[in-house]
Parts: C-alpha cells; structure tokens; sequence
C-alpha cells in the first residue's frame, strides 16, 4: 500500500511555483458620453434584452422567439459551447493521476534445443498508477485558458443571439417596406390608368391630340414596370426571414399575405454611456476572453523550462498457479519517481515562449479594436438614424404638397386650363416622393435595429434560459 499512500500524499502538495503572467484585464479609457448624441437618445440606460418588443410589433416578436428555437448559426455556436466545455475538463483531467488495471496469464513452453523441455505457468492482476506532478503551474495554466475559451464561445454565442435578432427584425423591416412600396405603385398605377383614360376622352372629342395619349399610356407602363422588381424584392426579404427562423423558403407566405406598416421605433432610445458597452456587447466581451487565454498559454509554455517529476506505483498478485493467485504470499509492489529536465534544444522552448508573447500581444490589439470599433457603430447608428429621420421628415412633407399639387394639376387638365404634361410632371413627382418616402420610413426603423445591435442589445447577463433567451 506504500505507493498508493505517497501518492495520496502528493496530491496533497501544492504546485511549487505558477510560472508566467497573471492575468489582468486591460484598462481602456473610453468617452464619457456619446459624440453624436441625438434629441430623442438618452444616457440612461434601460433593458436592452428584449428591445424588439419596443417596435410594438406582436409578429415580429413572434418571429424572434421563433428565430431564438430554430436558427441554425445560433445551434452552431451552441455546439462551439458544448465543445469548448469538453475541452476544459479535457484540461483539468490532466491535473489528477491515471489509474489502469490489468491482468493476465502466461504458459511458457522451452524448446529441447534450449534443455529440458518445460512448461511454466504465470497468472498475475494489480493496479497501475501515474501521476505527473504540476510542479510549476503549466496544467494550472492549461486549465485557466480552457476556462477563459469556454468563456469565450458563451460569448460568441451570445453574439450570434445579437446579430440574428438584429437580422430578423431587419429582413421583417426590409419587407413591410417592401409591401408598402409595392401598395403605392399600385395605387399610383390606379391613378395612372384613369388619367389615361381622361386623356383618350379629350381625344375623341378633338380636345388634344394623339401626343397627350401616348405621354400617358408611357407614365403608366413606365409605373407598371416597377412592379416586378418590388414584389422580387418582397418575396426574397421573406425568404431570408424564413431562414433566418430555420425555416423553409416560403413557409411564411401565410402569416406574411397581408400588408401591415413598418413597425414604429419607440420615441425615445435610452443609448445608455460609451463605458456600458464593455459589459454589454459579447463580441468585446468575447475578445477580453481570448485574450486571458491566450495569457494563460505563455504560463503553459515557460512550464517546459523547468523538470518534469512523475510519480509511479502499483499494486498487484502474481502467482504461478491460479488457485494461489489471490493469497496474502502473492502481492507485489511497486514505486517510483521519475525526473526529467530537458537540457538541450537549441532554444524552441524559449521560441515558443515569445510565439506565445507574440499572441497575446495580437490579442490585446484584437480587444481594443473591438472595443474602438463598439464604438464606431454605435456613434454611426446614432448619426445614421437622425439623418434618416430627417430625411423621413421632409419627404413626408414634400408628398403632401405633391399630391396638393398633382390633384389641381388633374382638375385644371379636365377642365383644358393647363398642359397635359404638366400632370405627368407632378404624377411622376408624386411616385417618386411616395416610394422614397417609404424607403425612408424603414431605412429609419432598421437604423434603430442597428443601434440596439450596436448597443449590444438582445441578450440578458445571468438569466436563466425562459423567455426568448436561452442563456
């Protein structure tokens, strides 16, 4: 029992040293408050969670629960997680003894040529241990980087939680414009057809001639060639929300039939300050995480400077006949330790030492341009969504004054007190504000999707995964 003891003792002993850099996370200075701040955005931060349902938006937070269940990258990255946790206890795995057990029987039979001719017989169990001691930390370290990558693939699946909303509600967006671009093009298209009409009037009774005919019917098939490329892009927006949901092409063709409005962006944006996004954005979170890894990794290499001692024993029977085998006169023991320092190796410990520096060097400039580039997007998505607003403003505006416009424009025609080209003007005016003018009003809600993205919204620190966050 004298091995099993030792070894028993051995686990006990603390590491004599932890060689390498202990980890500290980097301090980044960041601004206080945001430089493209907005009327309409507030510091103060609120739940950034479940910002989907501040579109006040039933089917689009359906869709979103749906997405959460069924999205493929986010089962994908759901996987890297499972992995990464295996890896981790592969690691610390390494830390303990190994114990194997064996047994066997041998019948040795000698040939004349080497003397008399005989048979022996060998019957033999026992217990076989070994136990590398982490004398200097390397395995300590080991475990210490599988942890921080385990760390690091919940937050990458978080970040794909983050980007996949943001995409969902986009594409959802993107279609609803879509819808009601297509519903002005039709109605204009309506319009169109019974100025036509008013223009083949005027001609058969020798009011206008064959010209005002022709510069009509050109307005409306002009208007009626819009109409395929928009229902294209309606049916392919559906079809990228369908797979972004895990979902078939084509599956929502039922729920998404009929029109409804672009959904509303809350009035006021709570941007929370620049600091917030440390904790809340997974992709800086995600590099801090890689970084500490790959710290723990220049631990594991300056290990292999210094001696290796690993600790051997056994316990078994041996007999040479089985009916003796399990007696007190058969046991057998054994124990030992073995160093080993590498002397000699042309310096590739020490290479791969400054390999390691080198790495986490990449590392540390990988987190501070996640962090600088946090940044950009939410000081882009703040600038992006005030110019749109803007631009949704005065196009709103300007169709008011072109539909004025183009019904005095009819009236006068009908009534032969203006040109017939110049209701062509205005109704082409009036498309064009209208459809631009719809563009804009989700180019400014999926600016507002860009934001909470940017903000690192759609996921909850320390939630249990209920709801539509599966943590």
């Amino acid at each position: 029992m004298k091995p099993l003891i030792i070894l028993s003792l051995a686990m006990l002993l603390p590491s004599c040293a932890v060689v390498g850099p202990d980890y500290i996370v980097p301090v980044t200075a960041v601004p206080a408050a945001w430089n493209a701040a907005q009327p309409g955005t507030a510091s103060m931060a609120y739940e950034l969670s479940g910002w989907w349902t501040r579109l006040s938006d039933p089917l689009l937070s359906q869709f979103i629960e749906r997405a959460l269940a069924g999205n493929l990258n986010l089962r994908e990255a759901q996987g890297r997680v499972l992995e990464a946790r295996a890896r981790r206890g592969f690691a610390q795995a390494d830390r303990f003894p190994t114990l194997s057990a064996s047994s066997g029987a041998d019948r040795l039979r000698h040939s004349n040529e080497v003397g008399a001719r005989s048979a022996s017989e060998l019957y033999s169990a026992g217990f076989d241990a070994s136990w590398e001691l982490d004398l200097f930390g390397g395995r300590q370290r080991a475990v210490e980087a599988a942890d921080a990558l385990l760390q690091s693939a919940e937050e990458d699946r978080r970040d794909v939680l983050v980007s996949m909303a943001a995409e969902c509600a986009i594409n959802y967006v993107e279609m609803r414009s879509f819808q009601e671009r297509l519903g002005i093009a039709l109605a204009n298209l309506a319009a169109q057809g019974d100025t036509f009409d008013i223009a083949g009037w005027r001609f058969d009774a020798g009011l206008v001639t064959q010209l005002d005919v022709d510069q009509a019917r050109t307005a409306l098939e002009q208007t009626r060639s819009q109409l395929p490329a928009l229902r294209t892009g309606l049916d392919q927006a559906k079809n990228r929300l369908a797979i972004l949901l895990g979902e078939k092409p084509g599956s929502l063709e039922e729920l998404l039939a009929q029109s409804a409005p672009v959904p509303t962006p809350p009035e006021a944006i709570a941007t929370g300050v620049p600091a917030d996004l440390l904790r809340r954005r997974p992709d800086i979170r995600r590099a801090e995480r890689r970084l500490a890894a790959q710290t723990a990794q220049i631990g594991v290499a300056t290990a292999a400077l210094y001696p290796r001692l690993t600790l051997v024993g056994s316990i078994g029977l041996e007999s040479l006949a089985a009916s003796r085998l399990f007696t007190s006169a058969a046991g057998t023991t054994n124990a030992a330790a073995n160093a080993a320092w590498t002397l000699f190796d042309a310096g590739r410990v020490r290479h791969n030492i400054a390999v390691q520096g080198a790495l986490q060097e990449q590392a540390l400039a990988r987190y501070e341009a996640a962090i600088l580039g946090a940044l950009a997007d939410v000081e882009n998505a703040l600038v992006a969504y005030a110019g749109e607003r803007q631009r949704r403003d005065a196009l709103t505006a300007a169709s008011v004054s072109a539909a004025s416009a183009l019904q005095i424009a009819r009236d006068q025609y009908a009534a032969g007190l203006t040109d017939f080209l110049v209701v062509l003007e205005t109704q082409r005016t009036l498309l064009a504000l209208q459809d631009q003018r719809a563009a804009s009003n989700g180019e400014a809600t999926s600016d507002v999707v860009r934001l909470f993205k940017a903000l690192g919204g759609g996921w909850r620190e320390n939630a249990e995964p209920t709801g539509g966050l599966r943590q």
